[in-house]
């Protein structure tokens, strides 16, 4: 899970609340590395990031974590296939994702991938690239040109960029953008990942109005909580409570149709919602066959209750008739 916010006294979000919704990037990447570790899916360069789990992590959490990163890439490789590449990817609050690297091996980089994250997260990102050829090479690789800038806190190649800004922060965030060449012209894919959830209702519905109004053709993809008004759902807020970590944009996670209706409320043309049990189901079954046979599953009701609190939305803003409309699992 990613950050939400750099840390900023004017805003309403405290240092602590931001501390705690950093330890939210460690935990998801821990999770992931674990998964991975054990042959849920493959990512040669988690392990570059973060340090394996000093225990198992449960199945069920294992295969949320699955349907996750399978859901949101299922959902972006359509994008990237509508546009022909000819795009740009914009990762809010990308903690230590390894998605470039994959893409890059896989031969469907987009023409510029960028990262918004923390001042601290990003500047542990750039140390362990700087640090680790395997990292630093593909993005040496891809790049052409002569401006390769790369300080503490940035990192900007002619395909790559990592910056720190503030996502409460609109017009701060596309400042930055710009100066890292983000192009408005563009077709452009922006990505969410337990993002929005950290944010005050009116924070998380100007950042998205501002990504409606900016490109000409857009889509966003959200992955966050859902259902939180019943009980499992005020369970999962204690926990978080407990760990001095506020959902303080909960309000939009009351149901699918919340989600779709933040969505077109703030300048959407198309929106969709599906929990994570439903996503789950629409994701190739030989492969989902294959990873339930890695561990037993004892509480096959308990996955199925935290499948159906997180949710995938994806919505979409088209006036180059791109089709992007269409894009659905």
């Amino acid at each position: 899970m990613a950050a939400a916010a750099r840390d900023s006294p004017s805003f309403a979000g405290s240092e602590e609340a931001d501390e705690a919704v950093r330890g939210t990037c460690e935990d998801a990447s821990i999770c992931k590395r674990f998964a991975v570790s054990i042959g849920y899916w493959k990512d040669p360069y988690i392990q570059y990031f973060v340090r394996q789990a000093k225990e198992r992590k449960a199945p069920e959490i294992n295969r949320g974590y699955y349907a996750r990163v399978h859901g949101v890439s299922q959902l972006l490789k359509a994008f990237l296939k509508k546009t022909e590449c000819n795009c740009q990817i914009i990762n809010l609050g990308a903690g230590m994702d390894t998605m470039f690297w994959r893409l890059k091996d896989e031969n469907l980089l987009p023409k510029k991938y960028f990262e918004v994250d923390f001042s601290m997260i990003v500047a542990r990102k750039i140390y362990n690239i700087k640090s680790k050829p395997p990292l630093s090479k593909p993005i040496m690789e891809s790049h052409s040109g002569e401006s390769f800038l790369i300080d503490a806190h940035s990192l900007d190649s002619s395909r790559y960029s990592i910056l720190a800004a503030d996502l409460r922060d609109s017009s701060e965030l596309e400042e930055k953008l710009k100066k890292f060449n983000m192009d408005t012209q563009l077709p452009t894919l922006l990505i969410a990942e337990c993002v929005l959830v950290y944010m005050t209702p009116q924070q998380s519905a100007s950042l998205l109005k501002w990504a409606a109004n900016t490109f000409q053709a857009a889509m966003v993809i959200n992955y966050e909580q859902v259902n939180m008004a019943d009980r499992f759902g005020q369970i999962m807020i204690e926990n978080m409570q407990r760990r001095q970590c506020s959902l303080a944009g909960v309000e939009a996670c009351k149901s699918l149709e919340s989600q779709r209706e933040r969505l077109l409320l703030n300048g959407w043309e198309t929106a969709n919602a599906i929990d994570m049990m439903k996503v789950y189901s629409y994701l190739p079954q030989a492969d989902v066959k294959r990873i339930e046979g890695l561990e037993f599953l004892d509480e096959k009701e308990l996955l199925e209750q935290l499948m159906q609190h997180y949710c995938i939305c994806w919505a979409t803003k088209d006036s180059c008739n791109l089709g992007l409309s269409n894009i659905t699992f």
